[in-house]
């Protein structure tokens, strides 16, 4: 029997302990900055990333994995003998997904031994999507299983945050259905969180104090009483305030599992410094 090999974006932006753990295997997505092309978290670190933004005239964009470099991807591990279940930023907000599907048209063989999944998520809430699944391949889950799995696991994965400023989502176009805050986003600060793969507003608060509190009043409010939580704070140069947010939801709600998770730099370049976010996986 194959062995099934869990393969992700660097927008899920799993701890690389947890990444060697479980055996997964993080592809690295593209920042474009004037001349220059980064791997995502592998030539630039968000340390770096979010230091050089505070000062930069000229703003980073982001490009999707090639097609050709999934094919060599995939054509690698599958020459070792793996399956390949692959989970990928949600389709609503970059074209990753559409590269897999083009690298499987480019290959002459072992397309039946890979599925690829949206997980109309990302950063930590696609993570632990990822992670699950990963711990199952491990127990010696077939690709199918796997599969089965990871449409289970999305329902019960969530991420909720505050941006310090919608001008990056905006700018980049991943602004979803909080297009209509635009026009108060200076007097607000609006928590936003992910739903089936796109960026939608919850409520808008006056204060980011505010903001915080009513975020975590939200989450519990939606999760409180589910067994088994998961959390893992995000945070895009914001790391106190993530702290401080993680901190405020462990009183209210026991995990079984916590995480400290950096946005990363492709993230970060449409989320925007100051960004802060509690993703999670419940029940």
């Amino acid at each position: 029997m194959s062995k099934v090999m869990v393969i992700t974006d660097s927008t899920a932006y799993i701890p690389e302990e947890i990444l060697t753990k479980y055996n997964i295997v993080s592809i690295p997505q593209v920042l474009i900055w004037g001349e220059e092309t980064y791997k995502d978290g592998v030539d630039i670190q968000p340390a770096e990333f979010y230091k050089r933004l505070e000062t930069a005239k000229l703003m980073p964009s982001t490009s999707q994995i090639s097609p050709m470099t999934m094919k060599v991807e995939f054509e690698k591990f599958l020459e070792q003998g793996y399956q390949l279940c692959c989970i990928f930023v949600s389709s609503k907000l970059s074209g990753t997904i559409q590269s897999g599907i083009q690298a499987l048209d480019m290959m002459e063989k072992g397309k039946n031994k890979i599925a690829i999944i949206d997980s109309k998520s990302t950063a930590m809430a696609m993570g632990f999507q990822v992670i699950e699944v990963a711990k199952a391949a491990q127990k010696g889950a077939s690709l199918k299983e796997c599969k089965t799995i990871a449409e289970a696991v999305k329902d019960k994965t969530g991420v909720l945050f505050v941006v310090d400023t919608l001008e990056f989502l905006h700018r980049g176009g991943r602004i979803g259905g909080a297009q209509r805050l635009l026009g108060t986003a200076l007097k607000f600060k609006p928590i936003l969180e992910l739903r089936d793969g796109r960026i939608e507003s919850i409520e808008k608060v006056r204060t980011k104090g505010k903001a915080y509190t009513r975020l975590v009043e939200i989450l519990v409010d939606r999760i409180g009483d589910t067994p088994n939580v998961h959390l893992a704070s995000l945070n895009a140069n914001a790391e106190t305030d993530a702290n401080w947010l993680l901190s405020k939801v462990i009183e209210k709600i026991k995990p079984v599992e916590t995480i400290t998770s950096i946005v990363s730099p492709v993230v970060g370049t449409h989320a925007g410094p100051g960004t802060v976010g509690i993703a999670y996986m419940a029940g």
